[in-house]
């Protein structure tokens, strides 16, 4: 089994799992996919890139869109098989503790409790 990811990694290689993105919209998928509960830094967000990167879990795309439409210093990341990988298997280690935590009845059996 390995390591559980890190809640900056495992975002941020969400938020690239279905499209290339740059720092800043990276930050924007993050909060809009928890309704603002994680707000990541630049400190947080750059440092967990140049992790990831030196892993080889994310990497710097080539392809930019429409120049008129974008900022040229802009760095877009996407992520790789290995990323994939890693982020598939956190999903499905969270998966299990959400199974184990219904089971416990920490949690009802579907949905939020009202």
């Amino acid at each position: 089994m390995s390591e559980p990811l890190t809640p900056a990694v495992f975002h941020i290689l969400l938020a690239l799992s279905d499209q290339e993105r740059h720092g800043y919209a990276i930050v924007k998928e993050v909060s809009e996919q928890t309704n603002g509960a994680i707000k990541l830094g630049a400190g947080t967000l750059y440092g967990t890139i140049k992790r990831l990167l030196e892993s080889a879990w994310i990497e710097e795309s080539d392809t930019r869109p429409d120049p008129s439409l974008d900022d040229e210093r802009r760095r877009y990341y996407r992520i790789t098989p290995k990323g994939h990988a890693a982020a598939t298997s956190e999903a499905e280690r969270l998966e299990q503790l959400v199974r184990t935590s219904r089971a416990k009845k920490l949690l009802p059996k579907f949905g939020r409790a009202s």
